[in-house]
């Protein structure tokens, strides 16, 4: 080890009231926290930093922090991040961030306090929990039922995060389409995002997890036709064969699934598609992962995570045989990873020559790095500081997972918001 002075901690779904199984499987990992419960997660930090969570500079001593789901590029559950994570500044004061009614209250400067800088890039919390119980999930149990924060108190955050630099936002839940259901008046992710699209300043919003049953035509309508909406989704897919997606209890077909995609590339030009997929499900055979195999080949996605089959203690798919081989899901797979890395490949070559938008995001290794509203990671050199800037980058080289090239100009106005003067 490296660093032998580092302590490992792990908090995400994972973790539930119990942690030795855990404990069991993860000897290296020296401490555990339920998300729903990060008090004592900040007590440890705030003991061993010897700081504040609230205080900037967070990072500047050696404990690194394993916090599962989005990791360093997310808050954690109630809206603060630590800076040693990714370089996130805290959002949320120890008291705030440790009262699990603060998501709930009324919008308020609070929840952007702290002093520390903003990035230019920000994930927003705006539904808790989830209400699927997929039977291999322990989310529902892990994180309760979902919650949903106020619009207003959301809009009121964004737009104090705006006026201190931050021009994308992404809108995070574990199924962040149900957003709203639980709220008076039942709005939904669309109105969310038609109402933050009048922030000004802000020039890009994004959001994840979508489930591919709750994706409405609205939403679908509200991607088209806002122009700070990127044009990315993330579309869980699971499975290719129906069998195993009723066996996961997914909610929809295979051809149903087809045919979401189909309407969203319809009606969203451009749009970058990227999926999760399961491989080694129970009862899974040759034949069904093979169809999902198909439909990979089929549909082309920009980017698939694949994972192979584990059990969660106290899901439903925790009591089925868990009867595909170690040997075979490893195979299964590394197939996907050569299949997905051919594909992305040829997707990503396109656009060699091609001029994209960037927004800039932090300097590593001498290169300056971002997205592009399709999320694709660019990187490029240049002797300026482009931090928060919009730019635009001619490709020159690609590869599976990112794209490089060079500094063409500064980008004016905000891609599909140039037209808006905002």
């Amino acid at each position: 080890m490296r660093r032998p002075d580092t302590l490992i901690a792990l908090m995400g779904c994972m973790v539930g009231g119990d942690p030795r199984e855990l404990r069991g499987r993860y000897p290296h990992v020296a401490a555990f926290f339920n998300i729903l419960k990060p008090a004592s997660f900040l007590e440890m930090v705030e003991e061993r930093q010897g700081l504040r969570l609230a205080e900037p500079g967070l990072s500047q001593t050696g404990a690194a922090f394993a916090t599962g789901g989005l990791g360093a590029r997310s808050p954690l559950s109630f809206g603060f991040a630590t800076g040693g994570l990714g370089g996130r500044s805290p959002l949320l004061s120890r008291e705030e961030a440790t009262d699990p009614e603060h998501s709930l209250q009324e919008p308020t400067e609070s929840v952007v306090k702290g002093g520390a800088t903003a990035g230019p890039v920000k994930y927003i919390p705006i539904i808790y929990g989830c209400d699927n119980f997929c039977s291999y999930c322990i989310v529902p149990f892990s994180r309760g039922r979902e919650v949903s924060r106020p619009m207003p108190e959301i809009v009121c955050e964004v737009e104090s995060w705006t006026r201190r630099g931050v021009r994308e936002v992404t809108l995070l839940g574990q199924n962040v389409d149900s957003y709203g259901h639980d709220l008076p008046g039942r709005p939904d992710l669309a109105d969310l995002l038609s109402a933050l699209h009048h922030i000004p300043g802000l020039w890009r919003i994004r959001f994840l997890t979508s489930h591919p049953k709750d994706i409405s035509d609205r939403l679908i309508d509200a991607m088209s036709s806002l122009p700070k909406v990127c044009e990315s989704i993330n579309l869980p897919v699971q499975s290719g064969d129906d069998a195993v997606l009723q066996g996961m209890g997914r909610g929809y077909t295979v051809d149903g699934y087809r045919k979401l995609v189909d309407k969203v590339r319809e009606r969203v030009p451009g749009i970058s598609v990227t999926t999760d997929l399961i491989v080694g499900f129970p009862g899974e055979t040759e034949a069904q992962f093979y169809r999902s195999f198909a439909l990979l080949q089929e549909i082309r996605f920009d980017l698939v995570h694949v994972a192979a089959y584990s059990p969660r203690p106290g899901t439903r798919a925790a009591r089925m045989p868990d009867d595909v081989p170690s040997e075979e899901k490893k195979r299964r797979l590394a197939l996907v990873e050569e299949l997905q890395t051919a594909i992305a490949t040829e997707i990503n070559s396109r656009l060699s020559g091609q001029e994209v938008e960037v927004l800039v995001e932090r300097q590593a290794k001498g290169k300056w790095t971002g997205r592009t509203r399709t999320d694709k990671i660019v990187f490029f050199q240049d002797e300026g500081d482009w931090t928060g800037r919009l730019v635009t980058v001619k490709i020159t080289r690609t590869s599976p997972w990112s794209l490089q090239g060079e500094l063409v100009q500064l980008a004016v106005g905000c891609g599909k918001e140039k037209a808006l003067g905002t």
